[in-house]
């Protein structure tokens, strides 16, 4: 339908809405049943059939495969039956743990979808952007990302960037008033917003008139890709590694078939040792394990707030060695209150806290009405209508919630204070038309009919030295006066000792008209304003800000506060956080204008605190530190830190208070704005590598040892220790459940106690390579000792016997220095034997499947084993904990010779 071409009132009445009222829930429930939710159709995802295919499509898999059909063909049936059973678990496991992560990655991307400010039931309310129907009335402010296709029905100022649907680069003027004649572009219809387009001016409403595949972007949803999780670089590492191994292994596999035919063994015996030891020995498990230890580790840090977008980032957060920090709301409480106003040369006080409109208002030291205050009274009336915010009271939880910005929110709660309700307020005088706030000018300005002696007015509120510089007079006590040196000195002093107490200020201000100016702009209208006053509030920190300061001073993690707030309310936040200790260490906007770009990279090195800085400051900071090596974490929550938090590493966005253009830009969203959910975010980030580490440890030395003992036994001409059934069950018990209960590892106690690791290290460094070295070689020890042992006790001619001791002593010793496995340097003794239970649970399943091949009498003569005796079992038991003891000694002498 065309709606571009209809008239606002036949818009609302064809969808049976009201622009002031919006839809009731009921409607909206009822709505979404007929049109369904707001989203585009995704791709067909892989069915079942395909999943099964593609486990199958493995090279060394369909080896194995191959293996298989000779095995029958020889007549070696139940071999060839185990085999084709151990392929069919694996690739069960392979699906299941594929559907494991696509369920928690979904999950995650549910989360982080947008939200849309809609109106129902005539209140204000913040839903989820899928559940929007047509009919509902969308409120749309700077930042917003169009969340469905609108019909707009008021609009101020509103400018829609239209790139993502049109190619034009250039923002498009709207207007709601304008109806289209004649049938137009998508580019020239001025009175509609399309999803997935952005506001980056004004504000406006909409209808919404078509919602999921009904919209014009669901039209060309064909061309438009869906985001794809990025191959991370730990990924490319461990396919690469995992290459190599496998080359290497396939290597000496043929080197030992080599070998046996050349003693004169059987072709189809090495054939099927070789095979089914290449298969044992090469970790294909890897990225499967990996991808999954990263998808459960993205859910961890939901329950920790922080909804990470990308694989990427997981990763590249245990890496960060700075974090850049918003101050409002991040690393303090975001519950601005005002607490000083300066009206008519005099500073007052105002007591309460929070949003609730509760508290009483002082002027040296003497309770006062406001309301009979007349300098007071207009300072409050222009806080409560030149506002965008809304104040909310949830009478369930008893607490006043805030729509909007949070230092809005405190001026709307200070003027109610003195029972100056804006509702009231803006009924009496309504608004006619303004100037929205932005970052370059610091200022906004709002048009009010009859306030003033029946004349228009225009009320201004901003940054106070950007207003005061507008103001060539000043109103005082019901009085115009002209605006002396004198008075703008005081006001001056009173904006600097306001400040000095961490006070952020905003100076306030007004002219009349006769009539509405033609030409509204700043330089038409915020000039020759006259002066009303100030007013002082405060975001007090937030106390858990401050221990992950400390957390991150001990992790050697650099912490910088980027705030748009003075340079001394912003230094006394640093200080009272313990961020910054001299006010040396901060810096202003206007200091990082005057020098180049090199002169920076050496300030970042020392600053601390930037303060009064622009969306492009934060660009060049990053930029800065990035260039001198530092792996940097950017916060932001508006559509203009958009490109700071591309050109940082981590892009991490506020999910209260952060725009959606904001939150669709990072790659990690705070779900409660707080600066120690990073902090808790990095420290995932880095329990998640370390865990990586230790089952790529766990898997390598395994690998590496079942390989030495094939190789081993055939160099030295004795019977082959392990079969290939054998080996096959092997690999099935021991690489699976343990190593996936130590990639969810707690974490070591001192993971934070550590500089942050070079994201260039590779996997194998040398602690881990001498770690792998020692195990392998210790369970190889175990396993030829025990196998020999039962050689010489049983004799060569009954192979069942010794075998089988090889066999069991080999998982055995496995599964026991798993628990080993769980620190790179901490022993047994500190970290605690049972205190990963997911391992504890791991190694019983393992054992338990070894327990059996051993004892269930139908499974003995398929994977060739015999129910070992108590004496057996002591053998078992005494050589199994060579590679636990090796493991553990390795680490003690490790630490002795670090200290």
């Amino acid at each position: 339908m065309e709606w571009y071409r209809k008239n606002i009132e036949s818009t609302l009445d064809e969808l049976n809405s009201n622009k002031n009222i919006g839809l009731s829930d009921e409607e909206a429930k009822k709505r979404i049943e007929k049109y369904g939710l707001n989203e585009l159709e995704e791709k067909e995802k892989a069915g079942l059939f395909s999943k099964i295919i593609a486990q199958f499509k493995d090279f060394l898999v369909l080896i194995l495969i191959g293996a298989s059909i000779v095995s029958m063909l020889v007549g070696e049936i139940t071999d060839s039956i185990v085999i084709i059973a151990i392929v069919v678990i694996n690739a069960a496991l392979g699906i299941i743990q594929e559907g494991k992560a696509e369920k928690a990655l979904e999950a995650l991307k549910k989360m982080a979808s947008p939200n849309a400010k809609v109106i129902r039931d005539g209140h204000l309310s913040i839903v989820p952007a899928n559940t929007l129907v047509p009919g509902d009335i969308v409120v749309l402010e700077a930042g917003d990302i169009i969340p469905s296709d609108l019909r707009l029905i008021e609009s101020s100022n509103l400018k829609i960037e239209e790139a993502s649907l049109t190619g034009e680069s250039v923002p498009v003027e709207k207007s709601a008033n304008i109806v289209l004649d004649e049938e137009v572009s998508l580019g020239d219809r001025k009175n509609m917003a399309y999803m997935s387009t952005v506001v980056t001016y004004g504000r406006g409403k909409g209808i919404v008139v078509g919602t999921g595949n009904h919209t014009e972007i669901g039209k060309i949803a064909e061309m438009i890709q869906t985001f794809e999780d990025d191959t991370t670089p730990l990924q490319k590492k461990l396919d690469q590694l995992g290459k190599y191994l496998g080359i290497g292994c396939l290597i000496i596999c043929g080197i030992v078939f080599l070998i046996g035919i050349l003693q004169g063994r059987e072709i189809l015996d090495m054939f099927m040792i070789a095979i089914s030891l290449a298969v044992a020995a090469i970790p294909e498990g890897l990225p499967a394990i990996v991808t999954i230890v990263l998808a459960l580790g993205m859910s961890k840090m939901v329950k920790r707030n922080a909804i990470v977008k990308k694989l990427l980032a997981v990763e590249t957060l245990g890496c960060t060695t700075t974090i850049c920090s918003d101050k409002t709301g991040t690393l303090t409480q975001n519950e601005m209150t005002v607490v000083k106003t300066y009206t008519g040369n005099n500073v007052g006080e105002v007591t309460g806290k929070g949003y609730a409109p509760n508290g009483d208002f002082y002027i040296a030291n003497e309770k006062i009405n406001p309301t009979e205050n007349i300098n007071l009274n207009l300072l409050l009336s222009i806080a409560a209508l030149c506002n965008d915010a809304t104040l909310e009271y949830e009478k369930q939880d008893d607490i006043y919630r805030i729509v909007g910005d949070p230092t809005e929110g405190a001026l709307i709660t200070l003027a109610e204070k003195a029972n100056l309700l804006k509702s009231e307020l803006n009924e009496k005088y309504p608004r006619m038309e303004e100037i929205p706030f932005d970052a370059d000018r610091k200022m906004m300005t709002t048009f009010h009919e009859n306030f003033i002696d029946g004349k228009i007015v225009s009320f201004t509120k901003g940054a106070p030295d950007i207003v005061l510089k507008r103001c060539n007079s000043i109103y005082l006590n019901g009085n115009i006066q002209p605006l002396t040196d004198d008075m703008r000195k005081d006001i001056l002093n009173a904006n600097s000792n306001f400040s000095k107490d961490a006070l952020r200020v905003l100076a306030f201000g007004y002219r009349t008209y006769d009539k509405i100016p033609n030409d509204i702009s700043s330089d038409n209208i915020e000039n020759d304003v006259i002066f009303v006053g100030l007013v002082g509030m405060i975001d007090p920190p937030r106390n858990e800000a401050m221990d992950a300061i400390d957390k991150c001073k001990t992790a050697g993690i650099n912490t910088i506060m980027i705030t748009g707030d003075y340079k001394e309310t912003a230094f006394a936040i640093a200080k009272e956080l313990g961020m910054a200790e001299s006010i040396d260490e901060a810096m202003t906007g206007e200091e990082l204008n005057r020098i180049s770009d090199e002169e920076l990279k050496e300030k970042v090195k020392t600053t601390k605190v930037y303060a009064r800085v622009s969306p492009e400051h934060k660009v060049r900071i990053v930029e800065a530190l990035r260039a001198n090596g530092e792996i940097t974490a950017m916060t932001g929550d508006g559509v203009n830190d958009a490109l700071a938090l591309k050109r940082a590493d981590i892009g991490v966005s506020m999910g209260i208070t952060g725009t959606d253009v904001a939150k669709n830009t990072a790659e990690v969203i705070l779900t409660d704005d707080n600066f120690a959910s990073i902090v808790s975010a990095v420290e995932e980030g880095r329990i998640i590598y370390s865990n990586i580490r230790k089952f790529v440890f766990f898997l390598l030395s395994c690998n590496i040892g079942e390989i030495l003992i094939v190789f081993l036994s055939i160099l030295f001409n004795l019977p082959v220790p392990l079969l290939p059934i054998q080996l096959l069950w092997l690999n099935l018990i021991t690489d699976s459940f343990p190593a996936l209960a130590l990639g969810v590892e707690k974490g070591e106690p001192d993971i934070m106690n550590v500089h942050p690791r070079d994201p260039e290290e590779p996997i194998l460094d040398k602690t881990m390579v001498a770690g792998i070295s020692v195990q392998s070689l210790a369970i190889t020890l175990a396993t030829m000792l025990a196998y020999i042992w039962g050689l010489k006790t049983y004799g060569m001619d009954n192979l069942l016997i010794p075998r089988t001791i090889a066999f069991t002593t080999l998982i055995t010793a496995e599964l026991v220095r798993a628990f080993s496995s769980r620190s790179e340097k901490h022993t047994l003794f500190k970290i605690g034997f049972f205190t990963n239970k997911n391992l504890v649970y791991a190694t019983l399943i393992s054992f338990g499947l070894l327990m059996a091949v051993l004892y269930i009498p139908v499974l003995q003569p398929i994977f060739k084993t015999y129910a070992l005796s108590l004496k057996d079992w002591g053998i078992v038991l005494r050589f199994c904990i060579i590679p636990i003891v090796a493991g553990e000694l390795n680490k003690w002498i490790a630490n002795k010779t670090s200290i």
